[in-house]
C-alpha cells in the first residue's frame, strides 16, 4: 500500500475494530471463533495489514453487535 492516506485510514480502522472488540470483553480468539474466521486474519485487520472483504466486514459488525457504519464512526 503506497498511498499514505489509505495507510492512515487502514490503521485507524484497525484501532477502531480492536477498541470495539475489547469494549465487549472479547479476545481476538473469541471473536474469530464466533465469526468462523482465523485469529490471524482478525489480527491483520486490527493492525492495519489487510482490509476485510465486504462479507467479513458484515460478520465483524454482527459479531461486535454494531452496524457496519458504526465501525467507521469517528474515523
Amino acid at each position: 500500500m503506497k498511498d499514505p492516506q489509505e495507510r492512515k485510514f487502514l490503521l485507524a480502522f484497525g484501532r477502531r475494530l480492536a477498541d470495539l472488540r475489547k469494549a465487549r470483553g472479547l479476545t481476538q480468539t473469541d471473536l474469530a471463533d464466533d465469526l468462523d474466521i482465523s485469529r490471524l486474519s482478525l489480527a491483520y485487520f486490527e493492525t492495519g495489514r489487510r482490509w476485510p472483504r465486504p462479507i467479513t466486514l458484515q460478520k465483524l459488525a454482527k459479531g461486535l453487535k454494531v452496524s457496519v457504519s458504526d465501525i467507521f464512526k469517528g474515523m
